[in-house]
């Protein structure tokens, strides 16, 4: 272990211990009791109702083709086209609502539904091609309707003034909001919802596609294989910064669905840094995160299978109190047409020993892109994007491939490790008050980080009807 691994593995194990997160979570307890009893103010403009609201709905379909690529050889976990998996429809749709419970307690409630598997099954890419895709999980997941989120919101103002507040949106009641507060949610919901937040790259079914560009694939973010957990987030907002902190519950097994209830000695924990500089529309986020729980470790996997001579498994080499953690770097700099162009940039890194758990099987990170708004050209809601990423895995993680292992979504039974480079651009098209039309490209270089795999194309039509 070096000495920089050494030294940040104490510093998260003291910021993030899991005392922390139980008097976190007595703490949010002791906020919110106090808080539901408080009584809606008698003026019109903070009038709070219960009676839930439609916040939005949505139907999200992806169509994927993949001409053939050079493929030497395939491993269990290989990127592949077989069984007609070169060109596949996925399909998302989404119910959303929310309760203005009390004048600073609101409440969501989410409802998805999922279809169709994309192209290679989820599986052999750290950017895999499609962010809307449930990954490669357990079996019998189902296509039927499922709760993605339901969680409380609660304000506790820290100024009187107040700002003209987010207009209606999923997850996202309208209304004029406190410039200085503290926000508190609790409930499940996505750590990726309220951290690493972009405005040119974090959506796939608005924005970029591959999972390179939607979150920062270095963070190992706790959730299970559908992106979802328990838990809750503390932020301070000030209009020049924020401070925000999370605990959330991590999987029994690593992309599961089953979370562990142990969350004294499992849990993800995630703290973040934002900072607006100046008067540019500046944005830059410094997060650190921190996951504990029953994880392998790739050079024991390596040593366990010297010692008999067989095939590392990672998998079997679970334990509990192992530890992953990493830190992320998110800018974004608005240009133009009030924010609409700009460019964004991200980088990453996560200590890359012990086994990729939740997210995606990347170490290192690093991308950059534009966003440019169609008023360039008389299409005011129109955007094209551009980007560019490169990703790396860590020493013990490609050795541990190279040797034949099997890993969360990664396993070619051999490796040529060079890192993955993604190119990606799209140009999305407004027809009318509530559709989009999005052509998109994506050439993907040594996929899985294997050089003897040659490059994917991958050609995209994505449709969107939202409300």
């Amino acid at each position: 272990m070096s000495p920089f691994d050494l030294w940040y593995r104490m510093m998260l194990r003291n910021v993030f211990s899991s005392r922390l997160l139980a008097f976190g979570i007595f703490g949010l307890l002791m906020i919110l009791i106090p808080g539901l009893a408080e009584p809606a103010q008698a003026d019109s403009a903070a009038k709070s109702t219960w009676i839930p609201k439609l916040l939005g709905l949505q139907a999200t379909g992806i169509y994927q083709d993949m001409p053939a690529f050079h493929d030497p050889y395939e491993g269990q976990k290989s990127f592949s086209t077989n069984g007609g998996l070169g060109r596949q429809l996925t399909q998302t749709y989404g119910l959303y609502l929310g309760s203005q419970v009390m004048r600073f307690l609101q409440a969501y409630f989410d409802v998805e539904m999922f279809r169709g598997r994309g192209i290679g099954d989820g599986l052999g890419l750290g950017g895999y091609p499609n962010g809307d895709v449930i990954r490669a999980g357990p079996a019998n997941l189902g296509y039927g309707p499922y709760l993605a989120r339901f969680f409380l919101r609660y304000l506790i103002p820290l100024s009187e003034e107040n700002a003209g507040g987010p207009e209606r949106g999923i997850d996202q009641l309208p209304g004029v909001e406190p410039v200085s507060r503290i926000e508190i949610k609790a409930g499940k919901l996505s750590p990726a919802d309220d951290m690493d937040q972009n405005g040119y790259a974090n959506n796939p079914r608005t924005q970029f596609i591959n999972y390179a560009f939607m979150a920062n694939p270095a963070w190992d973010y706790a959730s299970d294989t559908r992106g979802y957990s328990l838990g809750f987030s503390v932020s301070l907002v000030k209009p020049s910064w924020g401070l925000a902190f999370d605990g959330f519950m991590i999987p029994t097994t690593s992309n599961g669905m089953t979370l562990d209830k142990n969350v004294l000695k499992a849990q993800g924990n995630n703290m973040e840094l934002t900072l607006r500089p100046g008067t540019w529309g500046t944005v830059i986020r410094l997060l650190a995160f921190y996951n504990r729980g029953r994880m392998g470790d790739y050079r024991a996997a390596m040593a366990k299978a010297n010692e008999i001579g067989t095939v590392p498994d990672v998998h079997a080499d679970e334990r509990a109190g192992r530890e992953k953690f990493g830190i992320a770097l998110n800018v974004e700099q608005p240009l133009a047409d009030d924010g609409e162009t700009g460019l964004f940039g991200r980088a990453g890194w996560s200590n890359g020993r012990t086994s990729a758990w939740s997210y995606t099987e990347v170490d290192r990170h690093v991308s950059a892109g534009l966003q440019i708004s169609g008023r360039r050209w008389g299409r005011r809601l129109d955007r094209i994007g551009i980007a560019y990423a490169v990703q790396g895995l860590a020493l013990p993680h490609r050795e541990y491939l190279a040797a034949g292992g099997i890993g969360m979504l990664l396993g070619d039974g051999k490796l040529n490790y060079d890192p993955e480079r993604i190119f990606e651009i799209y140009y999305r098209i407004q027809l009318g008050r509530f559709f989009q039309l999005t052509p998109d490209f994506q050439h993907i270089h040594n996929p899985g980080f294997n050089f003897d795999r040659g490059t994917l194309i991958v050609f995209s039509l994505r449709f969107r009807f939202m409300y």
